[in-house]
């Protein structure tokens, strides 16, 4: 049986199709951030995170969520690479938080939930994820 044979939990394309719009919206994110006006609308522990981050942490932004976006698209088209992308968008966001993090920024626990832990958790269960497709032959 081949994989365009093999037929796929519905739960797949709702998983991958929210993994996809999660990663748009953190691409679109991360080009608002690059427009002052913009950023003038977020939050002051936020706008202190991003006007004080240095260019390894904006490129691990950057990396986290295009690369996020790319394997995402890549597990929609049921390919098994998407698993490898997804580790550069889990690096991606592990240096953008450790930036975060050590920022000397005082966060609160909704913050720390929502601004660090979440997108950790979120990428490592992608990664999980797209391994668990290909095990199950939904990937090729």
């Amino acid at each position: 049986m081949s994989m365009s044979d093999k037929a796929v939990h519905w739960s797949f394309w709702l998983l991958a199709s929210v993994a996809l719009i999660w990663n748009l919206l953190g691409a679109i994110n991360f080009l608002v951030q690059m427009d002052a006006e913009m950023l003038a609308n977020y939050r002051e522990s936020e706008q202190l995170i991003i006007e004080n981050r240095p260019l390894w942490a904006t490129l691990g932004f950057a990396v986290a969520v295009f690369a996020g976006a790319l394997a995402s698209l890549l597990l929609l088209l049921r390919k098994a690479i998407a698993s490898y992308v997804f580790v550069a968008s889990f690096i991606g966001v592990l240096l953008t938080m450790l930036h975060s993090l050590g920022s000397g920024i005082q966060f609160g626990v909704a913050e720390i939930i929502g601004i660090i832990l979440m997108p950790i958790a979120l990428a490592g269960f992608l990664i999980w994820y797209s391994k668990h497709c290909e095990k199950k032959g939904w990937l090729s």
